[in-house]
C-alpha cells in the first residue's frame, strides 16, 4: 500500500487543530479572533443583567419575532490567508422563521444572524475594535456594543470592506432606534 502524500500544513492550520482541541474551565469560553486565542472567564452579573434589558425587550417589541442565544459559537470570515475566526457572541439573534439555531453545530456559520450583541468586559478593546471587524467581515447586518466604560450603547451597521459604515452612540438613558428587522425604540432608561 502506497501512503498519499500530504498537503503540509499551515501555521493557520496548526492554530485552528490547536483552537478546536482546546479544553476551557467550566464557565470560561475560548474563541478564535483574527489570529489570536482569547479566554474569558464567566460573566459578572452587570454584563448579565444588561444582556436580559436587551433581550426583553427584543423579544417583546420587535416588529420581527427574534429568536436568540446566548454564547453561540459563530464562524466567520477572515483576511485572506488567515484562520477563520471563532467568535462567541454574548448575544446572537435571528428571525424566528429561519430557526438558525436547531441543528447548528457548535461553531455555525452567520447567514441568517440579525444582529449581535456585546457587552465590554476586562478586554474592551476587543469588542470595541477586534470583533467589530470581525462581525463586519462576517457580514452580520447589525452589531451593538454596550459599553459599560464609556456608559453608552454604539450601534453598528452597513457592514463593508471589513468594518461597519454606519455608527450611532447613545449614553445610557436615550432610547436607540433599531433597524429593520427590528423597527423600534430600545429603551435604556434602565441601564443607568
Amino acid at each position: 500500500m502506497s501512503a498519499m502524500p500530504h498537503e503540509p500544513l499551515t501555521q493557520a492550520d496548526v492554530l485552528l487543530e490547536g483552537f478546536l482541541a482546546l479544553g476551557t474551565p467550566e464557565g470560561f469560553r475560548a474563541e478564535l479572533i483574527e489570529g489570536e486565542i482569547v479566554v474569558t472567564p464567566p460573566p459578572d452579573g452587570d454584563h448579565e443583567d444588561y444582556i436580559d434589558l436587551i433581550v426583553s425587550q427584543v423579544l417583546r417589541r420587535s416588529r420581527t419575532d427574534m429568536q436568540f442565544s446566548g454564547n453561540k459559537g459563530l464562524k466567520l470570515e477572515s483576511d485572506p490567508g488567515s484562520t477563520r475566526d471563532h467568535v462567541i457572541p454574548d448575544v446572537t439573534f435571528a428571525p424566528r422563521d429561519l430557526r438558525l439555531f436547531r441543528g447548528a453545530d457548535s461553531w455555525m456559520p452567520c447567514d441568517g444572524v440579525a444582529m449581535v450583541v456585546e457587552v465590554t468586559s476586562m478586554r474592551a478593546h476587543v469588542d470595541r475594535e477586534t470583533k467589530r471587524r470581525c462581525y463586519a467581515r462576517g457580514g452580520i447586518p447589525l452589531y451593538l456594543l454596550i459599553d459599560r466604560g464609556a456608559s453608552a450603547l454604539t450601534l453598528f451597521s452597513e457592514a463593508e470592506g471589513g468594518d461597519y459604515l454606519q455608527r450611532r452612540t447613545i449614553h445610557f438613558g436615550k432610547v436607540l432606534p433599531l433597524p429593520e428587522p427590528f423597527a423600534f425604540e430600545l429603551d435604556t432608561a434602565a441601564f443607568e
